[in-house]
Protein backbone atom coordinates (compact mmCIF):
# COMPACT_ATOMS: atom_id res chain seq x y z
CA UNK A 1 0.00 0.00 0.00
CA UNK A 2 3.26 2.47 0.98
CA UNK A 3 4.23 1.91 -3.07
CA UNK A 4 0.64 2.80 -4.36
CA UNK A 5 0.79 6.36 -1.77
CA UNK A 6 4.40 7.10 -3.17
CA UNK A 7 3.17 6.57 -6.54
CA UNK A 8 0.12 8.33 -6.61
CA UNK A 9 2.28 11.24 -4.89
CA UNK A 10 4.95 11.43 -7.93
CA UNK A 11 2.18 10.78 -10.88
CA UNK A 12 1.44 14.58 -11.46
CA UNK A 13 4.36 15.92 -11.17
CA UNK A 14 6.44 13.20 -13.30
CA UNK A 15 3.57 13.95 -15.72
CA UNK A 16 4.34 17.87 -15.84
CA UNK A 17 7.50 17.02 -16.46
CA UNK A 18 7.54 14.51 -19.41
CA UNK A 19 5.09 17.12 -21.05
CA UNK A 20 7.79 20.00 -20.70
CA UNK A 21 10.44 17.67 -21.36
CA UNK A 22 8.63 16.07 -24.69
CA UNK A 23 7.98 19.53 -25.58
CA UNK A 24 11.25 20.64 -25.21
CA UNK A 25 12.54 17.98 -27.59
CA UNK A 26 10.08 18.66 -29.57
CA UNK A 27 10.93 22.54 -29.80
CA UNK A 28 7.78 23.65 -28.87
CA UNK A 29 7.41 26.51 -27.51
CA UNK A 30 5.54 25.45 -24.13
CA UNK A 31 4.97 28.54 -22.30
CA UNK A 32 2.92 29.83 -25.93
CA UNK A 33 1.23 26.65 -26.28
CA UNK A 34 -0.31 26.82 -22.47
CA UNK A 35 -1.47 30.67 -22.80
CA UNK A 36 -3.32 29.45 -26.41
CA UNK A 37 -4.70 26.48 -24.42
CA UNK A 38 -5.41 28.73 -21.29
CA UNK A 39 -7.51 31.53 -23.71
CA UNK A 40 -9.62 28.30 -24.91
CA UNK A 41 -10.49 27.34 -21.58
CA UNK A 42 -11.58 30.42 -20.91
CA UNK A 43 -13.67 30.76 -23.75
CA UNK A 44 -15.02 27.38 -22.97
CA UNK A 45 -16.13 28.78 -19.28
CA UNK A 46 -17.51 31.18 -20.40
CA UNK A 47 -19.65 29.69 -23.06
CA UNK A 48 -20.97 27.05 -20.42
CA UNK A 49 -21.68 29.39 -18.27
CA UNK A 50 -25.35 30.33 -18.86
CA UNK A 51 -26.12 26.92 -18.74
CA UNK A 52 -23.93 26.18 -15.90
CA UNK A 53 -25.98 29.35 -13.70
CA UNK A 54 -29.31 27.67 -15.24
CA UNK A 55 -28.95 24.27 -14.22
CA UNK A 56 -28.00 25.34 -10.78
CA UNK A 57 -30.85 27.99 -10.41
CA UNK A 58 -33.50 25.32 -11.57
CA UNK A 59 -32.52 22.81 -8.83
CA UNK A 60 -32.55 25.43 -6.07
CA UNK A 61 -35.66 26.53 -6.91
CA UNK A 62 -37.24 22.70 -6.97
CA UNK A 63 -35.64 22.66 -3.81
CA UNK A 64 -36.57 25.43 -1.75
CA UNK A 65 -40.06 25.52 -3.81
CA UNK A 66 -41.14 21.97 -2.07
CA UNK A 67 -41.28 20.25 -5.31
CA UNK A 68 -38.91 17.25 -4.31
CA UNK A 69 -41.25 16.09 -1.19
CA UNK A 70 -43.88 16.25 -3.58
CA UNK A 71 -41.92 14.16 -5.52
CA UNK A 72 -41.39 12.02 -2.74
CA UNK A 73 -45.08 11.32 -1.80
CA UNK A 74 -45.81 10.86 -5.56
CA UNK A 75 -42.97 8.10 -5.87
CA UNK A 76 -43.26 6.41 -2.32
CA UNK A 77 -45.98 4.39 -3.30
CA UNK A 78 -44.14 2.52 -6.33
CA UNK A 79 -41.10 3.03 -4.83
CA UNK A 80 -42.31 0.52 -1.79
CA UNK A 81 -43.35 -1.82 -4.02
CA UNK A 82 -40.05 -2.31 -5.67
CA UNK A 83 -37.89 -1.89 -2.90
CA UNK A 84 -36.32 1.34 -3.24
CA UNK A 85 -35.99 3.86 -0.11
CA UNK A 86 -38.44 6.61 -1.27
CA UNK A 87 -36.87 8.86 0.78
CA UNK A 88 -33.70 8.57 -1.63
CA UNK A 89 -36.01 9.58 -4.58
CA UNK A 90 -35.10 13.68 -4.52
CA UNK A 91 -31.46 12.28 -4.36
CA UNK A 92 -31.87 10.34 -7.30
CA UNK A 93 -33.28 13.32 -9.68
CA UNK A 94 -31.23 15.73 -8.55
CA UNK A 95 -28.22 13.62 -8.90
CA UNK A 96 -29.42 13.47 -13.23
CA UNK A 97 -29.01 17.60 -12.46
CA UNK A 98 -26.02 18.69 -10.45
CA UNK A 99 -23.61 16.89 -7.99
CA UNK A 100 -22.72 19.43 -5.80
CA UNK A 101 -26.99 20.25 -5.29
CA UNK A 102 -27.02 16.30 -4.65
CA UNK A 103 -23.99 16.43 -2.08
CA UNK A 104 -26.16 18.58 -0.29
CA UNK A 105 -28.92 16.43 -0.48
CA UNK A 106 -26.76 13.62 0.67
CA UNK A 107 -25.24 15.58 3.77
CA UNK A 108 -29.23 16.04 4.84
CA UNK A 109 -29.55 12.47 4.69
CA UNK A 110 -26.42 12.02 6.63
CA UNK A 111 -27.74 14.35 9.35
CA UNK A 112 -30.87 12.87 9.63
CA UNK A 113 -30.11 9.37 9.33
CA UNK A 114 -26.33 9.19 9.71
CA UNK A 115 -23.62 7.90 7.34
CA UNK A 116 -23.60 4.03 8.69
CA UNK A 117 -27.56 4.02 8.38
CA UNK A 118 -28.91 1.96 5.76
CA UNK A 119 -29.93 5.00 3.65
CA UNK A 120 -26.73 6.68 4.01
CA UNK A 121 -24.95 3.45 2.81
CA UNK A 122 -27.20 3.28 -0.10
CA UNK A 123 -26.82 6.93 -0.96
CA UNK A 124 -23.21 6.94 -0.77
CA UNK A 125 -22.83 4.22 -3.01
CA UNK A 126 -25.61 5.56 -5.33
CA UNK A 127 -23.58 8.89 -5.56
CA UNK A 128 -20.80 6.78 -6.84
CA UNK A 129 -22.88 4.74 -9.65
CA UNK A 130 -24.52 7.58 -11.23
CA UNK A 131 -23.79 10.72 -12.79
CA UNK A 132 -25.16 14.01 -13.52
CA UNK A 133 -26.45 13.13 -17.22
CA UNK A 134 -28.81 15.89 -17.97
CA UNK A 135 -25.47 18.44 -16.64
CA UNK A 136 -22.89 16.59 -18.29
CA UNK A 137 -24.80 16.27 -21.58
CA UNK A 138 -25.33 20.02 -21.47
CA UNK A 139 -21.96 20.80 -20.73
CA UNK A 140 -20.37 18.82 -23.24
CA UNK A 141 -22.45 18.73 -25.88
CA UNK A 142 -22.88 22.80 -25.99
CA UNK A 143 -19.09 23.04 -25.66
CA UNK A 144 -18.39 20.97 -28.83
CA UNK A 145 -21.98 22.17 -30.77
CA UNK A 146 -24.02 19.02 -30.76
CA UNK A 147 -27.49 19.34 -31.39
CA UNK A 148 -28.23 16.08 -31.60
CA UNK A 149 -27.86 13.29 -29.02
CA UNK A 150 -29.51 10.62 -30.38
CA UNK A 151 -29.11 7.89 -27.55
CA UNK A 152 -27.15 9.31 -25.36
CA UNK A 153 -30.06 10.57 -23.20
CA UNK A 154 -32.35 7.28 -22.88
CA UNK A 155 -28.65 5.23 -22.40
CA UNK A 156 -27.57 7.45 -19.83
CA UNK A 157 -30.64 7.67 -17.87
CA UNK A 158 -30.77 3.25 -17.94
CA UNK A 159 -27.58 3.00 -16.87
CA UNK A 160 -28.41 5.61 -13.62
CA UNK A 161 -31.03 3.41 -13.09
CA UNK A 162 -28.57 0.61 -13.70
CA UNK A 163 -26.50 2.18 -10.97
CA UNK A 164 -28.90 3.05 -8.63
CA UNK A 165 -30.80 -0.83 -8.41
CA UNK A 166 -26.81 -1.91 -8.05
CA UNK A 167 -26.51 0.53 -5.04
CA UNK A 168 -29.46 -0.65 -3.17
CA UNK A 169 -28.14 -4.31 -4.38
CA UNK A 170 -24.94 -3.73 -2.94
CA UNK A 171 -25.79 -2.41 0.19
CA UNK A 172 -28.17 -5.08 0.66
CA UNK A 173 -25.89 -7.93 -0.45
CA UNK A 174 -22.52 -6.79 0.99
CA UNK A 175 -22.83 -4.58 3.55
Amino acid sequence: MSILLTISDFIIPVTILFIVVFGCLQKVDIYEVFLEGAKEGLQTVVDILPTLIGLVMAVEVVRAGGLLDILVELIRPFADAVGFPAELAPLSIVRLVSSSAATGLLTDLFAQYGPDSYLGRVASVMMSCTETVFYTMSLYFLSIGIRRTRWTLPCALLANVVGIVAAVWLVEVVF
